[in-house]
């Protein structure tokens, strides 16, 4: 089967409720915990995209069983010491750089040589971030350059340390919170402002943390070592996947759609802030709280009256998968967008600030890059008719599911490459947006 799709015809208007995939960062650290967890927990509405399945693969490779019954997922844990491991295991991560970094710190008391390895895309990624202060704990670390693939051997006699984390990076602070829940002693995490699903499940399942919150800093003290009891959990719809609709119904023409069931969680939706700032009115609907986590469907309009926006940093690790499609309502809205400080998107899957630039050059967006800052020139007259082909982005399943909302609302005859790349995240995407209207071939 050909692993290409064409768009030639822009999406007609749509009035609709949909409900998107579960949340994959929360999924993901579901299964982790559930693997260290004392007994049996119950995973309800887990994703089943690639990066999920290469999660419950990996602890099963550790020993750790799991069944999918009915309408949930049952992994049964052995508590913090109760991974098994074989001479010579080797974890694929497949292109999940959450697993990949996350699994680091539960290995941190691996009893043997482990090797963790990944596609050819999360293979050129950086590891020096999350090694660095693995390593502090104790384990004996071996990097390929700061790339993968890692060898890990872990200690058994781990120490707390003190770390502060600079980039704003949930992946980095939660690798190094899942090694403290193992180490005897208090570690102490000062971290800029990022996505919290960790935290927050810490604080469900009983786990020893404190939490102080500054303005642009989190102060972070874990007890260890913490053995906590199998849980239940129900995992909501996806901010990130939803992205890519809230977009598409913003530039669609008298257009209307509800998200039902996402989390919005404040550390997660600086989307909706920058586009709400930029005249998009988007609001919360039927909001309640699970577990820490705050849940609301999502309404959308078309708007035809999008305006620039002087884009505030402080909301950039919260809407750090979301730009590129943030990009292109910049694109179509009236006036001068600004972005800066976004090094951290050519630190993804690709390098997504690069191949943007391209994207807006090659649809005719006016734009200055300087360094990591982003000057957009936006036309609200935007309308392409050329033809546009999208290739060589690492497959990187966010440039694919972008370039296809380009094509839906930019119009333009389009021939999009390496479709199969949704399948780490979204594997439903394209059936979502045929649902809605649009013509694929």
């Amino acid at each position: 089967m050909k692993n290409l799709i064409n768009i030639s015809k822009k999406i007609d208007q749509f009035r609709s409720k949909i409900y998107i995939p579960s949340d994959k960062s929360i999924s993901i650290r579901c299964v982790l915990l559930a693997s260290q967890a004392i007994g049996k927990s119950r995973l309800y509405n887990l994703l089943e995209s690639e990066d999920v399945i290469n999660a419950l693969n990996t602890i099963k490779k550790l020993g750790i069983n799991y069944k999918k019954v009915k309408n949930h997922y049952e992994i049964n844990g052995f508590g913090l010491n109760g991974y098994n491991t074989k001479k010579n295991l080797k974890i694929n991560a497949g292109n999940s750089g959450t697993l990949a970094r996350l699994i680091l710190g539960l290995l941190v008391n691996s009893k043997k040589e482990i090797t963790l390895v990944g596609d050819s895309s999360l293979s050129k990624r950086d590891f020096s971030r999350i090694t660095n202060p693995i390593k502090l704990f104790g384990p004996n670390i071996i990097s390929n350059n700061d790339n993968l693939p890692v060898k890990i051997i872990g200690s058994n006699y781990l120490r707390p340390i003190k770390f502060v984390e600079k980039l704003g990076s949930a992946q980095c602070k939660s690798s190094v919170l899942f090694a403290a829940i193992k180490t005897p002693g208090i570690t102490e995490v000062k971290a800029k402002k990022s996505r919290n699903h960790t935290e927050l499940l810490f604080r469900s399942l009983k786990i020893p943390i404190k939490i102080s919150e500054k303005k642009n800093y989190d102060y972070i003290k874990i007890s260890g070592p913490c053995n906590f009891q199998g849980f239940e959990y129900k995992i909501p719809g996806d901010i990130s996947s939803s992205s890519f609709f809230i977009v598409l119904t913003l530039l669609a023409k008298k257009s209307k759609l509800v998200l039902k069931n996402i989390n919005i969680n404040n550390s997660r939706i600086g989307i909706i802030k920058i586009l709400n700032k930029m005249n998009a009115k988007i609001v919360f609907k039927n909001k309640k709280k699970y577990k820490g986590e705050l849940i609301a469907d999502i309404v959308v309009k078309s708007k035809d009256n999008l305006k620039g926006i002087n884009c505030p940093s402080s909301l950039n690790s919260s809407a750090i998968d979301e730009f590129l499609v943030i990009f292109l309502v910049a694109a179509k809205a009236k006036g001068i967008s600004y972005f800066s400080n976004l090094g951290e998107l050519d630190k993804k899957e690709s390098p997504r600030l690069k191949i943007a630039t391209n994207f807006l050059k090659n649809i005719g967006i006016k734009y200055e890059r300087k360094a990591d800052n982003i000057k957009i020139y936006g036309n609200p007259n935007l309308s392409l008719e050329g033809n546009y082909e999208i290739r060589g982005f690492r497959k990187d399943h966010r440039i694919f599911m972008m370039s296809c909302i380009a094509a839906l609302t930019f119009g333009g005859n389009w021939k999009i490459y390496d479709k199969d790349s949704i399948k780490t995240s979204f594997p439903t995407f394209l059936n979502k947006i045929k649902y809605l209207g649009a013509i694929i071939n």
